[in-house]
């Protein structure tokens, strides 16, 4: 919390119970998705400690939230082509393209989702994911494909939110992954690597991650590779979960060399096709956070993931 104002907040009587992000949005006076963000960047401890938004506060408990100054924004609109599956007023959903960074970081300054969405968008963009994410609900990694929720206002941004927070947002995904599976549920906690700080890990001292997989078919390689593929429905959304989970289980996700992918004799063999994890968001389903309507978008499997399906034999 080096740089920051802190705001030290005690809980009395009256806030004994009340959830952790609740308790800092009421005394900061900020939105409940503003508070939440603060406290995944771990700019909240409780006693010292960190502890997750669901924590509920205790009669004594000194709640420190780091107030930092507003940033500007460096992100800059940028004209590049957008696969949108829908828009309206409030939100957008885009079918993300294999190589494509959702906001601007350390050595992905440009060419971005973000700086996508500040052209196409301009100011209608809200603004609660900070200023190097407006409108960014939730994320996939760079060499994942599929389909993005993006909000374009605060209100919008709100519902969305509570929607993840209490998992009525489903977001599925398609892999390829190496072996034989069945169908099944993993239900294991992920932290970060102890050592490797840029991956991620089943821990026992890590956040909830609860992943389903169902297998829809097996296939054969021309070298006698096995490879599954396979729906998998996100419970919670953790950095890298699925490919962490896979991998956990003795099935990586294929071309996924960060977790034990792109060993097989099939995939060296075929390198320009896979740029990373066979890992596809084909289906969102959402409210809509005017209209209450439910709605559900697919995003059909990216060309060389189909390319790579037809160069092996269903077994």
């Amino acid at each position: 919390m080096n740089g920051c104002d802190n705001v030290i907040l005690t809980v009395d009587k009256a806030n004994v119970g009340a959830r952790l992000d609740v308790f800092v949005s009421d005394g900061v006076g900020v939105t409940r998705s503003q508070a939440q963000k603060l406290i995944d960047d771990g700019d909240v401890d409780v006693n010292g400690r960190a502890e997750p938004k669901r924590y509920r506060v205790r009669e004594g408990d000194a709640v420190t939230v780091a107030v930092r100054e507003p940033e500007a924004c460096d992100a800059k609109p940028e004209d590049i082509k957008l696969d949108i599956v829908y828009e309206d007023a409030d939100i957008l959903v885009v079918n993300k393209p294999k190589g494509m960074v959702v906001h601007p970081a350390p050595g992905n300054e440009t060419g971005t989702l973000v700086n996508a969405l500040l052209y196409h968008c301009g100011a209608s963009l809200s603004g609660i994911g900070g200023v190097l994410r407006p409108g960014i609900v939730h994320r996939i990694d760079k060499d994942t494909t599929g389909l993005l929720a993006v909000a374009k206002n605060d209100m919008a941004h709100e519902s969305l939110s509570g929607q993840l927070e209490r998992h009525d947002m489903h977001r599925e995904y398609r892999a390829l992954v190496v072996g034989r599976t069945g169908d099944g549920v993993i239900d294991k906690p992920i932290d970060r690597h102890p050592v490797d700080r840029k991956r991620m890990a089943v821990s026992d001292g890590g956040r909830e991650a609860r992943t389903e997989y169902h297998t829809i078919a097996v296939y054969t390689s021309p070298y006698r590779d096995t490879f599954s593929l396979v729906d998998c429905r996100l419970y919670t959304g953790r950095t890298h979960q699925i490919r962490v989970h896979m991998a956990y289980i003795g099935h990586p996700v294929a071309g996924d060399t960060v977790y034990g992918g792109g060993r097989t004799k099939f995939e060296r063999a075929h390198e320009e096709l896979f740029h990373g994890q066979c890992l596809h968001a084909y289906r969102l389903t959402l409210t809509h956070p005017r209209t209450g309507e439910t709605m559900t978008f697919e995003a059909p499997l990216p060309h060389d993931f189909e390319k790579i399906l037809a160069l092996l034999t269903p077994s």
